[in-house]
């Protein structure tokens, strides 16, 4: 069993899936991918298709065959990409709260960036402490090279490539990535999936692990 995690988080975000996929008998693991939890920082700006090339080599190095997967949130941009372009990857693949969709930008949102990028020609301090998410502005420089590379990718060609089992499980509450949103979005694109909503947010399968393992366990052993 291999559980991805999100961006700016780590494997110990899986700590309840963990705990539950050992007491039903699976072998879990949980890697920090670069550049976070207590793996070394970016030395570079990495891409979606750079962590699908590193998770290429970290699935042959643990000596893995086609494992199940858990991806939550940016990891599951890695792992849409990942089996996109290695389909037999994985036997299932379960997301949580899965990112990777592009929206239309709004007329606000063009506006925004272009008072940010002139502004940025004169004042750089101010506009770097001044627009942008709270997220994007706590990244250090190459990290936000590697954070607009990744979130400027859409993945809906490359789920649409996806031919094993797949479901989907979102938060009701999840405003990061809404499951009538990109939850119904993925769900379309992947055939045969299943799309269900759970109580909690973003971060479902911690605050509602109850429920969440419960759906996560009858969906691998089915």
């Amino acid at each position: 069993m291999l559980l991805l995690h999100g961006y700016k988080s780590s494997a110990e975000s899986f700590y309840y899936q963990i705990n539950a996929l050992a007491q039903s008998g699976y072998r879990a693991i949980a890697p920090d991918m670069p550049g976070f939890g207590s793996s070394a920082p970016l030395t570079r700006a990495w891409s979606v298709g750079d962590y699908c090339d590193w998770l290429k080599k970290f699935v042959r190095a643990e000596g893995l065959k086609s494992p199940y997967i858990v991806a939550h949130s940016f990891g599951a941009r890695v792992a849409i990409k990942y089996l996109s372009t290695y389909p037999r990857g994985a036997k299932k693949l379960l997301i949580t709260g899965g990112a990777g969709v592009v929206k239309p930008r709004s007329p606000q949102y063009i506006r925004r960036v272009n008072a940010y990028r002139r502004i940025k020609k004169l004042f750089p301090r101010f506009a770097e402490r001044h627009f942008g998410s709270e997220e994007y502005r706590s990244l250090s420089p190459v990290e936000k090279e590697s954070y607009k590379l990744i979130v400027n990718e859409d993945l809906q060609c490359c789920a649409r490539d996806i031919d094993i089992p797949v479901l989907l499980i979102y938060g009701r509450n999840d405003v990061t990535t809404p499951p009538d949103e990109e939850g119904k979005i993925f769900n379309e694109c992947i055939a045969g999936s299943r799309l269900q909503i759970t109580d909690g947010g973003h971060f479902c399968f911690c605050e509602n692990s109850a429920d969440f393992n419960e759906l996560m366990l009858a969906f691998f052993a089915e």
